[in-house]
């Protein structure tokens, strides 16, 4: 079917391109057969060469054409066909020639884009176009001239521009590198001197550094008058082969969280229950309910409860531990009869239960009582370091020994305290004391100062509430029978006595002496009881941990 707006005719002749017009874009029109191809036009205001060695052409009716007018007899209108194949454009009637067929029509006007510049001719439209390209042209096909170049310095400039970007970010990362770097070495030091800081701290504070004493190695005042907090307990160690007992005091000072053992010789004076004297072995042995109180009373604490720790108990507790490791001062031989191991001398032993026994309880012949008190005590400390630190494992520990322990002091309690002395003996903030006594078994003044005062924290007001006041008695007559009569008549009064023991030289007077003002009247009291004047109560250091201290000299006469 013939299209009127596009007639197509068979027997035509074949359309090329002839040239281009004054905006670039290629015109189409017919060429004779015989015709050679010509090159196309040169741009607008150019003029055309043709090759080297070739003569000119004789021009087209597309060159005659004058590219500021229209050609004569145009006319656009319905019958000029439109080629929908073709872009847009207007070809051109060639001049009337009898023997050639009639062009196609020319297709209707396109709408004329804005005129652009010759040097800006898209040569990759008239390509896509489907333009040949000319004769004598670069290696593309088309001539040099036939183009406009575009200016390649965008490009470049872009090319700078990421350049510099590169440079600059690449700037920053080691800028940004070295800040970090310095960050880490200054966040370096500060931690390291807060570790340094806080060691040094806590070496002065348990007392460890040379030269300085920590807080809880300060003895001041609030220390003598036993304001720091302490939990103890009272341990008798029962040989059930051999017999005897070993008694020492296990106390967590809660204040400077620092623990402590301290060994009471079996020689210590106390009283019974109706104030009869007696001896803290002999108190032991016989089972007497008021142990714990009359301990109370001589050393002015506050013991809360007793722990009765019989060998085979103490060797299976050694076992629950793992064992010890006791740095021993003598070599025990082993006793077939006895069934007991023998254990080597020297640093760092490994005992077993059976062998830490042995060792505990182990007396030389001819030995003081004080040298197997210590070896006590060493057991004691490396069981403790032994002990776990959780109360709920101590206590388990303790409730797997069997003991039959005292209805004040049940498993949990004790694991408790165990767990916590413990921490202290694995940090070593832990020490051994054996407690002085006379001959006559009244504490030393040494004793009283430093071990009951100091360690103990022994004092007349650390007395339990209610209690009657304890007064002391230092005998200075020489004379056995005025002492009795002294304690005799103190005991009928209510008092608490306490043996002072013996004064180291003989007293021509007698003297009651108070430490806390608020005990005057009560010293006053106590010299009505004795049939003494008021002029002899004073206020005075006490050598005995007693409310009142009375030091009969040998001008009191019993009444």
């Amino acid at each position: 079917m013939n299209d009127p707006q596009d007639p197509y005719d068979p027997y035509a002749a074949q359309q090329q391109l002839i040239g281009y017009d004054a905006y670039g874009r290629p015109l189409y029109g017919q060429v004779p057969a015989q015709q050679p191809l010509q090159p196309a036009p040169p741009p607008y205001g150019q003029q055309y060469e043709p090759p080297y060695g070739q003569p000119y052409a004789q021009e087209s009716p597309a060159q005659q054409y004058d590219h500021g007018q229209q050609p004569q007899g145009y006319a656009p209108g319905p019958s000029h066909g439109y080629d929908a194949r073709q872009p847009q454009q207007w070809i051109p009637q060639q001049a009337a020639a009898p023997e050639a067929p009639a062009p196609p029509a020319s297709p209707s006007p396109a709408p004329v884009p804005e005129p652009r510049r010759p040097e800006a001719a898209d040569p990759a439209g008239a390509a896509a176009a489907g333009a040949d390209p000319a004769p004598g042209g670069p290696a593309a096909g088309y001539r040099t001239e036939q183009f406009a170049f575009l200016d390649q310095q965008d490009e470049d400039s872009e090319d700078v521009i990421d350049w510099l970007a590169f440079t600059e970010s690449r700037t920053e990362r080691r800028e940004e590198a070295r800040r970090r770097g310095r960050n880490r070495v200054v966040a370096l030091g500060v931690v390291l001197t807060l570790l340094v800081v806080g060691g040094l701290g806590w070496l002065w504070y348990a007392g460890a550094l040379p030269f300085l004493d920590g807080p809880g190695q300060k003895k001041g005042p609030a220390a003598a008058a036993g304001a720091q907090k302490r939990d103890m307990i009272v341990v008798h160690l029962h040989n059930t082969k051999r017999g005897g007992s070993s008694t020492a005091l296990l106390v967590d000072n809660v204040t400077t969280r620092q623990g402590a053992t301290v060994l009471l010789p079996n020689a210590l004076a106390v009283t019974k229950e109706d104030g009869t004297p007696t001896t803290l072995g002999k108190s032991v042995e016989d089972g007497s309910i008021g142990t714990r109180e009359a301990l109370d009373t001589v050393l002015g604490t506050r013991i809360g409860g007793t722990w009765r720790l019989d060998t085979p108990f103490l060797e299976r507790l050694v076992e629950l531990v793992g064992g010890i490791e006791v740095d021993t001062d003598a070599a025990v031989p082993a006793d077939d009869q006895a069934k007991t191991p023998a254990v080597g001398q020297g640093p760092g032993q490994s005992l077993t239960g059976a062998m830490a026994v042995a060792y505990a309880t182990y007396r030389a012949q001819g030995e003081p009582e004080a040298r197997q008190l210590e070896r006590t005590g060493r057991v004691l400390y490396a069981v403790l370091r032994k002990i776990p630190s959780d109360p709920k494992a101590a206590a388990t520990t303790v409730e797997s020994m069997g003991q039959i322990l005292d209805p004040g002091l049940d498993a949990q309690n004790l694991g408790g305290l165990l767990s916590r002395i413990g921490e202290h003996a694995k940090v070593a903030a832990y020490r051994t004391e054996t407690l002085s006594v006379k001959p006559d078994g009244g504490l030393t003044d040494d004793a009283s100062r430093k071990t009951v005062k100091d360690l103990l924290g022994g004092t007349v007001t650390a007395a339990q509430p209610g209690a009657a006041p304890r007064v002391g008695l230092k005998d200075a007559t020489g004379d056995a029978k005025a002492q009795i009569a002294a304690k005799a008549a103190l005991l009928n009064g209510g008092y608490a006595f306490v043996d002072g023991g013996k004064a180291d030289r003989a007293a021509a007077t007698t003297q009651v002496t108070y430490q806390d003002e608020g005990q005057r009247g009560r010293a006053v009291e106590v010299a009505k009881t004795l049939g003494l004047p008021e002029t002899v109560v004073k206020k005075a250091e006490s050598v005995v941990n007693a409310d009142v201290v009375v030091t009969l000299g040998k001008d009191w006469k019993p009444s």
